[in-house]
């Protein structure tokens, strides 16, 4: 049986930014966000270590933003500190880092095109938060023909059970196999093999 070629993956890391983790600002997404960081550093060593690209997307607003005429408060402003990556996120200079104008790190940036140069064939998606900029960014990916997974270890919503709901749609949805939901630890051990099945079934 002729095996199919191994996946080339992108690490997507979104919005771990100041902002989010600054527990002056009492949001709800803190708590829970600093819980994928020991995870999430694990991981980007590995694919530091494999030569797999890694892309750091973060919110790069202005104030007078649209979507701070709705219930958003004004955060992540380009070019403010808050807007910057957390430093327990390391980046390194062949780290790719983007700031998006909105909530998917594809959009109206040449991401799509940065990844299919450097042979990207899967974008796995992780950090903050799951059901808006981890999700639209893990869409706008399967719209650019990337398959996707999103890692339910490193992401975080404002609580585990909208974290959990949003996992749960998606876990088998009309979009299985492009889109999956998947640890970490599933994800290497996938990426690892050239089984045909590709990812294993229920990850």
């Amino acid at each position: 049986m002729r095996k199919k070629a191994k996946e080339r993956p992108s690490l997507l890391i979104i919005d771990m930014v100041k902002d989010n983790f600054d527990k002056e600002k009492h949001l709800p997404i803190t708590t829970f966000a600093e819980k994928i960081i020991e995870p999430l550093n694990k991981l980007k060593t590995i694919f530091r270590e494999k030569g797999w690209p890694i892309v750091f997307a973060t919110d790069a607003f202005h104030e007078q933003d649209f979507i701070f005429t709705g219930k958003m408060k004004p955060h992540s402003l380009k070019g403010s500190t808050g807007a910057e990556i957390i430093d327990e996120l390391e980046r390194k200079e062949e780290d790719l880092w983007i700031e998006k104008p909105r909530f998917s790190a594809f959009f109206r940036t040449d991401l799509d095109q940065w990844l299919k140069n450097r042979g990207v064939t899967l974008c796995a998606v992780a950090g903050i938060t799951t059901p808006f900029c981890v999700l639209a960014t893990a869409l706008d990916a399967i719209c650019w023909d990337f398959k996707a997974v999103i890692l339910e270890d490193c992401t975080a919503g404002a609580s585990k059970k909208i974290h959990e709901q949003t996992l749960e749609i998606y876990r088998r949805s009309a979009l299985y196999p492009l889109l999956k939901v998947a640890s970490s630890s599933q994800l290497l051990v996938e990426l690892s093999s050239s089984d045909e099945s590709g990812f294993a079934a229920g990850s």
